[in-house]
């Protein structure tokens, strides 16, 4: 069934990073929802341009401020963030809109240089390691930039930022397939990074007595050298590493697996993983950091208060009821209702100062 038109349609463009494909082809998360939050506002009617890298695979206006996709973490990041930014408003400057949503940081430098208002999510800890809650808080002496939250765990370590809502991530629940026989091994996916704590799920899977298959892989040379000292010297029999999937291939290994181990090690904002997972009747086993425990409940996840505790959490996960991760997904997750949070916020920010206080 198709979506209801929206009463109020607007011109919207959504501004993502320049370093993956939208939709991406593999790694790729905020590309990823910036992409399905195109296609959904598309859907409900909105006239939408979307700025990114690489060829246009999208059903929007597609402004491209780099041929291909860059990559990240090099020494030249700092050059091609910039170049993004000013491309992107060069571009904008242009095009009739009501609303940017920017989804980059550098970007909102220019923000003072736009006519459209600009709204902003923080895709990025704003608390503990890896924080960047002080570029969003310098950010506001060049105007006011409404903020939104991926959760109100995120939005609780800079209660002093300048929020205006939380709006979770959603995802195309429907694409994803349900599995309800799952298969013995347990997966790890995302970057093989120290903060994603791969070393950690793959101590506690081997105490749970699980095989532990990782998929991903790095994407910036630090994350390399956290591979081979921490990660390659454990594999064998009981741990595999398939590398980076493609979209399908990630579908197919969470929808077998037994469950998802998501040992974050910092302020994770969201996780999309654990949303893509739930929506393949996959349960997660996570540590309690960051926005874990708001993404799962007891039907649908365990939650270890430390490392020690992670092996018990995936015992406790394997045992819970695929039907429920689904509806949890599609209930809380979904492109509609990530959809109808940003509308809400659109509204909230043509209204002016005093549709701007925070919900």
């Amino acid at each position: 069934m198709a979506a209801p038109l929206a009463p109020r349609p607007l011109r919207i463009a959504i501004v993502a990073p320049p370093f993956y494909e939208l939709p991406p082809r593999a790694y790729g998360g905020t590309e990823l929802v910036c992409y399905v939050l195109a296609e959904g506002l598309l859907a409900r009617g909105h006239e939408v341009t979307l700025v990114g890298a690489g060829p246009n695979r999208t059903g929007a206006r597609f402004v491209a401020t780099f041929a291909e996709p860059q990559l990240e973490g090099t020494q030249s990041q700092g050059m091609i963030d910039v170049l993004h930014a000013i491309r992107a408003t060069t571009a904008l400057a242009s095009i009739p809109l009501d609303v940017v949503h920017d989804h980059t940081r550098t970007g909102l430098l220019t923000a003072s240089a736009r006519q459209a208002p600009t709204v902003a999510t923080v895709h990025a800890p704003v608390a503990g390691p890896r924080s960047e809650g002080e570029i969003f808080a310098a950010l506001a002496q060049f105007g006011r930039i409404p903020l939104v939250a991926l959760s109100d765990s995120q939005r609780r370590g800079a209660p002093d930022l300048d929020w205006i809502a939380t709006v979770h991530n959603g995802i195309r629940v429907e694409e994803y397939p349900f599995v309800d026989a799952k298969e013995d091994f347990v997966l790890f996916l995302g970057r093989t990074s120290d903060e994603k704590g791969v070393h950690v799920a793959l101590d506690a899977a081997r105490e749970a007595g699980r095989r532990l298959v990782i998929a991903g892989s790095w994407t910036i040379p630090s994350e390399q050298e956290y591979f081979e000292r921490h990660v390659r010297p454990r594999l064998g029999s009981e741990a595999e590493w398939v590398g980076e999937v493609d979209a399908e291939e990630k579908k197919d290994l969470l929808g077998r697996a037994a469950c998802v181990v998501f040992p974050a090690l910092w302020e994770e904002p969201f996780g999309l993983v654990i949303v893509e997972a739930l929506a393949c009747g996959t349960p997660v086993a996570g540590l309690r950091a960051g926005a874990v425990p708001e993404l799962l409940d007891e039907r649908t996840g365990a939650v270890a208060d430390d490392a020690a505790g992670l092996a018990d959490a995936i015992r406790r996960a394997v045992d819970l009821d695929p039907s429920a991760c689904r509806a949890r997904a599609e209930s809380r997750f979904s492109t509609e209702a990530m959809v109808r949070g940003y509308e809400a916020v659109y509204d909230r920010v043509l209204a002016g100062p005093a549709g701007q206080s925070p919900p």
